[in-house]
């Protein structure tokens, strides 16, 4: 029998799209999720729902951060590939505390669950929050990203440091995926197509940043689960031409590598308002706000990487997804 792949996350936004994939795709799939209320959890618990009538799914509610609790779920299951999409989200600092547990002490167990478990392939999340201070565009991951500018980034870029190191001393092969605001059904509230979406539905006011003079590399959800897939099964191995004198963060010794998933095609967070307005039928309120502590004025994807070694590339135009987004949207909360 197929061993089951494990998703972690999987009643958050981007781990509910992957696991309907994998099961549309045949696989047997564990998921695990923590349910914590930093958005609503009736759209976690919904999303869950969704997936608990597949008789190839199961689903259980475990804390990563448990050490103990991680190791009985890899005694109980044989992973051979897994899917790490836990993790505290939000570049806005509120409390550092659910940052730390999650991020950093979950993927440290997450870690010694896969290195124990002898697994063959551990696909995480990274962020492209980890390109910080970086002004050079379009990022790339053959570019140094070592200025963060939130404590998610930190985080994030964490993740990617420590499962090299696993790479390094133990062999775990590991690839770490950089995602580029990530949108579509079943999206998190918190985010700006859902917070958009909900509030000009509702004649509330939206705040803007910057007067909307925000570039975004906006991501269909879709997009993002089909390089997911892809690359699940691109089980990387050392890399003959890494120099130690002139070191190219995107290649390594170890089995490890990172990707940019993301659209390749920044889009003015202005045109978003008015995408959304279109499919509302309705106008906005819009209050001007500074830009936030954490954020940057502009982001964009280099996927070269991606296209060579997969041959994809996201290209789902933010106009189709908006549509996509908001008929969901209306039927989801009757709007």
């Amino acid at each position: 029998m197929t061993a089951p792949i494990l998703v972690t996350g999987a009643a958050g936004f981007i781990g509910y799209h992957v696991v309907q994939r994998l099961l549309a795709d045949g696989h047997q799939v564990v998921g695990v999720d923590s349910f914590t209320p930093y958005y609503d959890v009736s759209l976690k618990e919904a999303r869950f729902g969704n997936l608990t009538p597949h008789n190839t799914f199961l689903g259980e509610s475990l804390d990563l951060s448990d050490a103990q609790a991680t190791r009985d779920l890899f005694q109980h299951h044989r992973f051979e590939k897994v899917i790490h999409l836990a993790a505290q989200p939000g570049v806005r600092f509120v409390d550092p505390q659910p940052y730390a547990a999650s991020n950093l002490m979950g993927f440290m167990n997450m870690l010694e669950a896969c290195r124990h478990g002898e697994v063959r392939h551990l696909v995480y999340a990274s962020s492209s929050s980890v390109y910080g201070a970086n002004r050079k565009l379009p990022f790339s991951e053959h570019d140094i990203a070592d200025h963060p500018i939130s404590l998610y980034a930190a985080t994030k870029k964490a993740n990617e440091m420590m499962a090299h190191s696993y790479a390094s001393l133990f062999g775990l092969p590991a690839t770490g995926l950089r995602f580029f605001t990530v949108y579509g059904p079943w999206g998190r509230p918190d985010m700006a197509v859902y917070k958009f979406t909900h509030a000009i539905a509702e004649g509330r006011e939206i705040q803007v940043a910057n007067a909307g003079q925000v570039w975004r590399d906006f991501t269909y959800v879709d997009d993002i689960v089909e390089g997911i897939v892809r690359l699940v099964e691109r089980v990387p191995v050392p890399d003959p031409a890494w120099n130690a004198d002139l070191p190219d963060p995107a290649i390594s010794p170890a089995p490890h590598r990172v990707y940019n998933i993301g659209n390749d095609s920044p889009e003015e967070v202005n045109d978003l308002i008015a995408l959304i307005e279109n499919a509302l039928g309705k106008k906005a309120k819009r209050v001007d706000v500074p830009l936030p502590p954490g954020d940057v004025l502009e982001t964009r994807a280099d996927v070269t990487d991606l296209r060579r070694d997969v041959g994809f590339a996201p290209s789902t135009t933010l106009e189709e997804g908006v549509k996509r987004f908001v008929a969901w949207y209306r039927g989801y909360h009757g709007a």
